[in-house]
């Protein structure tokens, strides 16, 4: 069965009902840590109207880097999390959007390089998913999208055994801790300037970006009054 199939199944398995991360758990099958990798980097590494997820699916990602480093053969999640439930909305857009790019992927997608299944591979493996997974966490606007594409490839890799994914990966990780150091001293930068005041004067510089799109108005002023 192909990876877009794959998906399409676990997250159709629920139709009448709730989906849930242990659900999801439970539907991935044989393709284990490699399935569910991909499943839970959807929402941040594809344009997937999801919001909320990024933090959450950060820690179980966190939780299954220290699973693969450990040599389980099989996933495990805490009740508490598996219990956390995917709105209708994010599971439509996450099929949607995730089996139509995936369906275009697999024309590339073969078992080569096998290195990947190695103990040495999946060592590298779980600690990309486990650096990934903290960058995740961070709450910095805009930036948590490049490690979830580094954690979507690495799924795939260890899903299809397919060693250029996980490759690619190791780009997307190294571009991922680039843009966060960029953002790190970019914030060192301001609030070694403007002290305590760094907040209110980030805001005041993002109002006058909103205003010159907005042709002069204030943000506040181009909303209309119902």
């Amino acid at each position: 069965m192909r990876l877009s199939d794959d998906l399409g199944r676990v997250l159709r398995r629920n139709e009448a009902g709730t989906v849930t991360v242990q659900g999801i758990l439970e539907e991935v099958g044989e393709k284990g840590f490699g399935l569910l990798l991909v499943i839970l980097s959807l929402p941040s590494a594809l344009p997937v109207p999801a919001p909320g997820y990024s933090i959450p699916f950060g820690i179980i990602l966190f939780l299954l880097g220290l699973q693969m480093a450990a040599g389980r053969s099989a996933p495990r999640l805490p009740r508490r999390l598996g219990r956390i439930e995917l709105s209708d909305r994010a599971v439509a857009a996450m099929e949607s959007a995730g089996t139509k790019f995936l369906a275009k992927l697999e024309f590339f997608i073969r078992p080569r390089l096998h290195w990947i299944g190695s103990r040495a591979g999946r060592a590298v493996m779980s600690g990309l998913v486990l650096f990934m997974a903290l960058l995740m966490c961070i709450p910095i606007p805009g930036t948590n999208t490049i490690p979830a594409i580094a954690v979507f490839l690495i799924g795939i890799g260890l899903a299809e055994e397919d060693g250029i994914f996980a490759l690619l990966a190791l780009g997307a990780a190294t571009a991922a801790a680039l843009v966060y150091l960029a953002a790190f001293y970019f914030l060192a930068t301001f609030f070694h300037e403007y002290g305590w005041d760094a907040v209110n004067q980030f805001l005041s510089m993002v109002k006058t970006f909103l205003r010159g799109i907005l042709g002069g108005k204030s943000p506040e002023d181009a909303v209309p009054e119902l």
